[in-house]
């Protein structure tokens, strides 16, 4: 059994209100790179979104997936932030869409949804536990969940890093098993305006379990890699890296 109480943070999820301004100039209106050029294609893909269903978004941030979606599919978008949430209402027009500033880990929604998505949002809430069982609750006979992670085995903060040795690239990993409380700068050099938001790291073992336990089965796992590609001396070996040690994971996971 996992440890379910991470780290001496108690503000749950409060933290993302604080960077609000720092992931909006990040992200931006339409998504950053790996959103545009990987991650919203394959969601998008795995979400297979038909005329007439509804999609709940947790931790929707700026609501960068509502903006990629048909217009006739309902959709609900559910963060902690007020400010991001101010920001996706700003852009977002479409009358079959709304926006609410929730805390998911703490409230069980009175909402019923064909499918879920959490885009990289997970990872950053203290109690994924809670997000998964309020996500079985939400979803309707046969519904689909979709969780689009940073790579748990090699993308952890602070905890994995490239090297080069003998014209070979690799990826070292100090930890996976452990479960982590991480504190993220948004702007280490600039502690004027500097500000806390946590990563929660936990081994897919964790994911697994907690999705089995609220009756989720998963149905696929996908592992993305970086479309990037490398100039100058070291491209090739930068590119294979880039290739072979993926950036996201996603899980698909059905009720069973």
């Amino acid at each position: 059994m996992w440890q379910k109480d991470l780290g001496k943070n108690n503000k749950t999820n409060t933290s993302w209100q604080k960077v609000a301004p720092w992931y909006q100039k990040i992200v931006g209106d339409s998504g950053h790179f790996y959103h545009r050029e990987v991650i919203l294609p394959n969601v998008l893909r795995l979400l297979n979104l038909k005329p007439g269903e509804k999609l709940i978004d947790l931790g929707c941030g700026q609501g960068v997936l509502a903006r990629t979606i048909s217009s006739d599919i309902e959709y609900a978008g559910f963060d902690v932030s007020p400010e991001m949430i101010k920001t996706a209402i700003s852009l977002d027009k479409n009358l079959k869409h709304r926006y609410t500033t929730i805390d998911v880990t703490h409230t069980i929604l009175n909402q019923r949804a064909d499918k879920i998505a959490i885009i990289l949002a997970l990872q950053n809430m203290k109690k994924p536990f809670v997000v998964i069982r309020n996500c079985r609750e939400m979803l309707n006979l046969h519904g689909k969940l979709v969780i689009v992670l940073n790579h748990l085995a090699f993308r952890i903060p602070k905890h994995g890093d490239w090297t080069v040795k003998n014209d070979r690239q690799y990826r070292i990993v100090d930890n996976y098993m452990t479960p982590l409380e991480i504190p993220i700068e948004s702007s280490p050099f600039d502690k004027k305006n500097n500000e806390l938001s946590y990563s929660y790291h936990y081994p897919l073992s964790f994911y697994s379990e907690v999705l089995f336990d609220n009756g989720f089965v998963i149905e696929k796992i996908e592992e993305w890699v970086s479309p990037k590609k490398s100039t100058g001396s070291k491209a090739e070996i930068e590119d294979k890296g880039r290739a072979e040690i993926p950036l996201f994971m996603a899980i698909v996971a059905s009720i069973r």
